[in-house]
């Protein structure tokens, strides 16, 4: 069952003409209409479904520098001091708590890793520090596990994803954006190469700049203007306990489960080694390009075929601006939680704090993300398409850096001065 969103009244009626259109509604994509809308640039999101009914509130809430290739700390430095201001600028709680993120190790090989990323950031102006058993026993107490030790940064925190995104939206509708649901865009609309608009599902609007923040169906859509995007599927099974008390409200990751303390009081816990890999005619398709990240990531798939396989087929891979595209009939990715990944997370959760195992699981969901092969973001214009810029990709990594990424994406998209440097994330390093 997916996570119940804070309700938002969005415009029922699609204008006919803005500056810039935004195809999606999750959170980069309303970051990124907040940002424009209060520059009194006007803008329209379009939404397939319901805002943020995807990724954006089905992901772990984690807002992190830590374990980031030393290229995207800026990104996440960034989205750091927009997060702290978030519930002034939107006048709402996000459930933003500033707490700090540990991640553990069992072993040796697992500590270097921890040390090796440490030197790599070494002069970026962090406060992660690596841990001893002793002092993870301390920050996280009543712990039975003998952790070779760990890593640790007390600026990195979380929010809450069924809060955010609304009280993001309400903000950029209260500043002069216009959303509208249920409303999938079929097509661009060019004229001498240049966007000049977008076609819906129920007309068309005419604007000078188009933001694609489309997550896992952005492949899709610049694979049917003619661009290819190199994005794969991914899905995350998710639980969340009933109320109990716990033992930290620092977030905590180890090899094989995390935890974080949700705003109701229970916990968010997912199996951190393990994601479901299940197979579509992409991962076919892209398999050269993904083969690096493969070898080294084999471990942490659970590869099967199934019925999404199926699925993935019977949608459209073309179709023109006068028929149904695959966005109308698939209006949210609802993909089933996996119970056998919920049920290791939870027992090698109990068996390294045993506080836990007095937890009840109150409700369980999956979450489809899209990766990048290397893991890194899309945020960037499409030269073979003037006029249209991408923020998608994100990797898993979306809703931490959702507010600098958003921004980053508006700045690109008026030609403002970028908020970091937008080259780590160039749509061009895939070609």
């Amino acid at each position: 069952m997916a996570p119940t969103i804070a309700p938002v009244n969005t415009s029922q009626q699609l204008p006919r003409e803005t500056t810039v259109v935004i195809i999606g509604g999750g959170i980069i994509g309303l970051t990124a209409a907040l940002a424009l809308s209060e520059r009194g640039i006007p803008v329209l999101v379009l939404e397939k479904g319901r805002i943020a009914a995807e990724q954006s509130s089905r992901n772990l809430g984690w807002i992190r520098k830590t374990s980031r290739h030393s290229h995207d700390i800026p990104l996440a430095q960034a989205a750091d001091r927009l997060w702290a201001g978030m519930p002034e600028r939107v006048g709402a709680d996000v459930g933003y708590r500033q707490a700090g993120i540990m991640f553990v190790a069992r072993n040796s090989a697992q500590m270097a890793m921890h040390e090796g990323w440490m030197h790599s950031v070494g002069g970026l102006d962090l406060d992660s520090r690596l841990l001893s058993r002793r002092e993870i026993e301390q920050l996280v107490p009543g712990g039975r596990e003998p952790w070779v030790g760990g890593i640790y940064t007390g600026s990195d925190g979380r929010a809450e994803p069924t809060l955010a995104s609304s009280a993001i939206a309400a903000a950029a509708m209260a500043k002069g954006a216009i959303i509208v649901e249920q409303c999938a865009v079929r097509a661009l609309v060019r004229s001498a190469g240049q966007v000049s608009g977008v076609l819906t599902e129920v007309g068309e609007v005419r604007c000078s700049q188009v933001l694609l923040a489309g997550g896992l169906w952005s492949r899709r859509f610049l694979g049917n203007e003619g661009v290819s995007l190199p994005t794969l599927p991914l899905i995350c099974s998710v639980m969340r306990t009933a109320p109990m008390a716990g033992p930290t409200e620092i977030a905590v990751g180890a090899p094989d489960f995390s935890f974080r303390k949700h705003k109701e009081g229970g916990f968010i816990v997912t199996q951190r080694g393990a994601l479901d890999a299940s197979l579509t005619l992409d991962h076919f398709l892209l398999a050269p390009k993904y083969m690096p990240a493969l070898r080294a990531q084999r471990s942490f798939l659970r590869v099967g075929v199934g019925r999404d396989l199926f699925a993935d087929l019977a949608l459209a891979r073309r179709w023109r601006g006068d028929q149904v595209s695959p966005f109308e009939k698939v209006r949210i990715k609802d993909p089933q939680a996996n119970p056998k990944l919920n049920d290791e997370a939870l027992r090698n959760l109990r068996a390294a704090w045993p506080v836990f195992e007095q937890a009840t699981v109150e409700q369980a969901w999956a979450g489809t993300i899209d990766i990048t092969p290397d893991s890194n973001p899309v945020i960037g214009p499409v030269a073979a398409i003037p006029g249209l810029t991408v923020a998608t990709g994100f990797s898993g990594h979306g809703f931490g850096t959702s507010p600098a990424a958003g921004q980053l994406a508006a700045d690109l998209v008026s030609g403002q001065t970028p908020i970091i440097d937008p080259a780590p994330y160039h749509f061009d390093r895939f070609v």
